[in-house]
């Protein structure tokens, strides 16, 4: 991806080429990026994620699929959402932990925790063989504000939730956690948290990235509802979608 050089006052946007699907090994996939090296770039990082982009590392982009439309972005209305039941034991389940809230700081306690969790969970996908430098360029960007959401057993390090902290959302950028402790719905009491963070904070949304229907790692958005999902030009209940694709 090459960036021309330009004084337009307007960010630059660029089209990757096509790759390899990392959710649909079977598709192609290609990305909008907005300009990475651009000094105004976490400065308009709020105004993209309510265009529908997405955070990883310094990339902010938003899949450009020429065949396909699979990816759809989702936020959680905070004043709105209402726990069902299942969620409601996950709160009850994990009412011992408790929640610590500071800027993302690399340590050998968080990068040891990362690891174990993508030895059990991505063996052998290449991101199990991440090294400090990859956890720190992946996950700790000071100039998209993002904080580690972490949950402790007294000090016991458990999970931790890489997410951005923008002024008026959360935007959850990726949870890893304790491999022995899977049997306590970790992934999903992070999301709970950061929930109730924001409506303590008076934040209007939580954006989850990508859902895409069917997929063994991301069609759990769907629980948190109500959901929003953008269709490329506004926000819609996620109703709409599911309609859609029926």
């Amino acid at each position: 991806m090459q960036q021309p050089q330009s004084s337009s006052p307007e960010i630059g946007l660029y089209l990757t080429g096509e790759r390899d699907c990392g959710y649909w090994p079977a598709r192609r996939a290609c990305d909008l990026v907005l300009a990475p090296k651009d000094p105004r770039l976490a400065a308009m990082y709020p105004r993209a994620l309510e265009l529908g982009f997405r955070r990883s590392g310094s990339l902010v982009y938003r899949p450009a699929c020429p065949h396909c439309s699979a990816c759809i972005s989702v936020r959680i209305p905070v004043a709105k959402f209402r726990p069902n039941r299942s969620q409601r034991r996950n709160w009850q389940q994990n009412a011992d932990l408790h929640l610590q809230v500071r800027p993302a700081r690399q340590s050998d306690e968080q990068f040891a925790l990362y690891r174990r969790y993508l030895a059990s969970r991505h063996a052998g996908g290449g991101m199990d063989a991440h090294t400090p430098e990859d956890f720190a360029q992946f996950l700790v960007t000071a100039q998209f504000r993002a904080h580690f959401f972490e949950l402790r057993d007294g000090e016991r390090l458990l999970a931790t939730a890489v997410t951005d902290v923008l002024p008026d959302a959360l935007s959850s950028v990726y949870t890893f956690y304790a491999p022995e402790a899977a049997d306590r719905g970790l992934g999903t009491h992070a999301i709970l948290r950061q929930i109730r963070w924001a409506a303590e904070n008076g934040l209007s949304h939580v954006y989850l990235g990508f859902w895409l229907q069917n997929h063994p790692k991301m069609d759990y958005k769907r629980r948190f509802m109500p959901l929003e999902g953008f269709d490329g030009q506004q926000w819609l209940p996620f109703e709409h979608f599911l309609s859609e694709l029926s």
